[in-house]
């Protein structure tokens, strides 16, 4: 891993689309800053085609696929993809599971955290449940005093031995039914909605993040960028990402589209 200024002014040549994690990657302290919002739209004017792939509900990505300069977004960690035609003025959504399994998967997540909740004190659902039709999330720092390390990766455990399948963000604790992931939707909508096949995306995409939870987007991608905020979890990483920025959050997805540009 090196740092972003190091790298060469080819480095990123060929690339025509960023994948962006949204939570502390475009944000920064929980506020979209304008220097990122404006990188998003150099990157548009540019030609290149951003993708957030995101834990955030489905209510969010309907709205950022509809009004942020972006090309689709990844929501729920996979669950699904909404990428707004501003042509035909219509939403494509694509999901892994039909209306039946979600409503099945729902019933089974609300009883697990059930079980959680009533022997972890001081725990709750995150602010956009309401606006979830996949997964839970657990609020462990966003909305409330951040829980222990050791509380967090209890929560986790318990969803995993209820069924489900529990990552860790830089915000929340999210749990689904059902074998999909942020990569696995990133892939799928490469392939169906702009005709690229996964080896060409090793080429073609540049994928930014900065959480243990991005690190199968880190392992699978040749071009990866973690912003600076990444660097207390490194430890923990068994794939860290190709370079690393020098500002945080979204003043560091900014140092991307800067080099991406070279501006």
């Amino acid at each position: 891993m090196q740092p972003l200024s190091s790298a060469a002014p080819d480095a990123f040549d060929g690339i025509d689309f960023v994948l962006t994690d949204l939570d502390d990657t475009v944000t920064l302290d929980g506020r979209l800053p304008a220097a990122s919002y404006a990188a998003l739209e150099a990157l548009e004017a540019a030609g290149k085609k951003v993708v957030i792939v995101t834990g955030r509900p489905a209510g969010w990505c309907d709205l950022m696929a509809r009004f942020f300069p972006v090309a689709a977004v990844v929501g729920e960690n996979g669950a699904f993809y909404f990428r707004y035609d501003r042509i035909a003025r219509a939403m494509h959504r694509v999901y892994q599971r039909t209306d039946a399994e979600r409503a099945r998967d729902r019933r089974q997540l609300e009883a697990i955290f059930a079980g959680i909740a009533a022997s972890t004190p001081g725990i709750a659902l995150s602010a956009d449940q309401p606006y979830r039709i996949s997964d839970i999330a657990v609020d462990f720092c966003e909305d409330v005093a951040r829980l222990d390390d050791h509380v967090i990766a209890q929560i986790v455990r318990r969803f995993e031995q209820g069924g489900a399948t529990a990552k860790v963000s830089s915000i929340h604790v999210n749990a689904w039914i059902g074998d999909f992931s942020k990569l696995e939707m990133s892939l799928r909508l490469l392939a169906q909605e702009f005709a690229v096949d996964a080896k060409s995306a090793l080429d073609r995409v540049v994928y930014v993040g900065d959480s243990p939870n991005d690190e199968p987007m880190f392992a699978h991608f040749r071009h990866t960028v973690g912003v600076a905020n990444l660097r207390p979890f490194l430890a923990a990483l068994s794939a860290r990402p190709a370079w690393i920025t020098r500002e945080p959050g979204g003043n560091g997805f900014a140092e991307v589209a800067a080099q991406l540009l070279k501006v």
